[in-house]
């Protein structure tokens, strides 16, 4: 945003926001989260070149994939959907998965709101699109309060900003080599173990708290038994047992599964 000569501020266009805002770049906090981010780049890369591989060798044609990976930008509703596309499974089970699987985004943007709250809602929506994963846990750590004063909202978006284009720019580009060389990249290279791996650190990232760690093994626990399943559903049944018993835990469990972190050695609240 601007100020006019006037005082009056004059909102900037919809897209120009995160990495797409040159104003953020000059920033360090810019450059800073870039550069953290970096360590995670190449687990970021091996799960996208994997989803592009997986979406070509699962029947898409390459334009399909491509349109796919350039308007979803998220891999793993990308690899719940396209599966339940080629089964020709019905619309409404496509979207529940996609939806499900992608939950934690509703998640990280209420916790995003506090801090992007003072941008107009294009500006926000954009924001969220371009959020991923890791942008996200690498900010929650840094951030842990939203700023203050116009200073540190501009740092806190700068931060934002340069670890979303990091994230962007290696999962897009792995994307498309992906999609482009499906058919060259032998399965025997183990990519899927690769992105696993990925979303498996994401996964311990955020399990930050003891209710987080109890949500991750009722999910996983949860998932397996209920593998027979069709259309993936396990997924659903997963997300299901998860929130409902962390539900339960956090209004009428003991204090020390509530309140306290992981490694705390005492209990809170």
């Amino acid at each position: 945003m601007s100020a006019a000569g006037s005082g009056a501020t004059v909102p900037a266009p919809w897209w120009r926001t995160s990495f797409l805002n040159a104003d953020l770049w000059r920033r360090p906090a810019f450059a800073t989260g870039a550069r953290e981010l970096l360590g995670a780049a190449s687990g970021i890369g091996a799960w996208g070149l994997m989803t592009g591989v997986a979406m070509v060798k699962s029947g898409l044609t390459p334009l399909e994939a491509l349109l796919m990976t350039l308007l979803v930008y998220a891999g793993s509703a990308q690899l719940t959907a396209v599966p339940l596309i080629m089964a020709g499974a019905p619309l409404w089970v496509i979207l529940a998965a996609a939806f499900c699987v992608n939950l934690r985004f509703v998640v990280f943007s209420a916790h995003l709101r506090a801090y992007l709250a003072h941008l107009p809602r294009g500006q926000r929506l954009l924001t969220g699109y371009l959020t991923g994963d890791m942008s996200y846990v690498f900010f929650a750590r840094r951030y842990p309060h939203p700023g203050r004063t116009e200073a540190e909202r501009l740092d806190q978006e700068a931060y934002l900003a340069g670890s979303c284009g990091v994230n962007y720019a290696f999962w897009m580009t792995a994307s498309v080599i992906g999609i482009a060389a499906a058919n060259a990249i032998p399965t025997a290279w183990g990519l899927g173990f690769a992105g696993i791996l990925a979303l498996l650190g994401v996964g311990c990232s955020l399990a930050t708290s003891r209710l987080r760690v109890l949500s991750a093994a009722v999910a996983g626990t949860a998932a397996v038994a209920a593998w027979a399943l069709p259309l993936k559903l396990n997924i659903v049944v997963a997300i299901a047992a998860a929130v409902a018993v962390c539900l339960v835990a956090e209004a009428h469990g003991p204090r020390w599964l509530r309140g306290a972190p992981v490694g705390s050695g005492r209990a809170h609240g």
